[in-house]
C-alpha cells in the first residue's frame, strides 16, 4: 500500500475475505472437529463471522480499534463453545492496541498479532505444544517479531502463510491438553486441530488481499 499503510478499507474488506474463507471451510473444519471433539467449530465460525459481515456497514465511520473490538464482541455472543471466547478475546485485545487507529503501519499489525495471542493466551491457559491455535498464531508472532516489513507486500504474506502452516500442521503429531481432544489422549495423535486449522484460514484471508 502507499506509505506502507493499511487503510481501515482493506481491513474491513479482510474481515469480509475472513467470513468467505470460513464459509468455504466450514465442512472441512467440522469434520476435523469430529474426529476429536464436538463436530461444530466450522458450523459455528461460519455463523459467527456471518453476522460479523452483516455489522461491518454500520461500523465503517468507526476507528478500526472500534471495528476490531465489535468482531470480537460479535463472536464472543455469535460462536459456541471454546472457540467463540478465544477468537473473541483476540479480536478484543487486538482492538484496544489499535484504539483511534484509521489506518495501520507495520508495527500496528504487529502490535495487533502480539496482543492477539496474549488475549487468547488468558483466555485458554494454553501454551505451544498444547495442540491448539496457539500453535499457528504464536510462530507466526515469533516470525514477525523479525520480519514484520514482510506484512506490506503479497509475497510477504505468502511466507507469513507459510509460517501459519507449518504450526497448524505440527498439530498433527501432537496429543491434545486442552478443551474436548485432552480427553482422547493418545488418540487425538495423528489428527490436526480444529483450531489451529482455523486459525491458518483467518492469517491466509489476511494476506489474499495485499497487492
Amino acid at each position: 500500500m502507499e506509505n506502507n499503510v493499511f487503510p481501515k478499507k482493506l481491513i474491513i474488506e479482510t474481515l469480509r475475505r475472513m467470513k468467505t474463507e470460513i464459509s468455504k471451510q466450514k465442512g472441512y473444519l467440522t469434520e476435523l472437529e469430529a474426529k476429536i471433539g464436538d463436530s461444530d467449530h466450522g458450523i459455528n465460525l461460519d455463523r459467527g463471522f456471518s453476522e460479523v459481515e452483516s455489522e461491518l456497514p454500520s461500523l465503517e465511520n468507526k476507528c478500526i480499534g472500534e471495528i476490531l473490538k465489535k468482531v470480537g464482541l460479535i463472536l464472543m455472543s455469535k460462536v459456541g463453545g471454546a472457540a467463540g471466547a478465544l477468537y473473541g478475546t483476540a479480536f478484543l485485545f487486538a482492538g484496544k492496541e489499535l484504539e483511534g487507529k484509521e489506518s495501520l503501519n507495520k508495527d500496528d499489525i504487529l502490535q495487533a498479532f502480539i496482543k492477539a495471542l496474549e488475549g487468547i493466551k488468558s483466555r485458554g491457559g494454553a501454551v505451544l505444544g498444547d495442540k491448539t491455535m496457539i500453535d499457528t498464531l504464536e510462530p507466526v508472532v515469533k516470525y514477525l517479531e523479525d520480519n514484520s516489513g514482510y506484512v506490506e507486500t503479497r509475497e510477504g504474506w505468502v511466507r507469513i502463510t507459510g509460517v501459519a502452516w507449518q504450526g497448524m500442521e505440527s498439530t498433527r503429531d501432537l496429543v491434545a491438553k486442552k478443551g474436548r481432544a485432552s480427553y482422547l489422549g493418545e488418540r487425538s495423535r495423528g489428527h490436526l486441530d480444529p483450531g489451529a486449522v482455523s486459525c491458518y484460514f483467518l492469517i491466509k484471508a489476511m494476506g489474499e488481499g495485499k497487492d
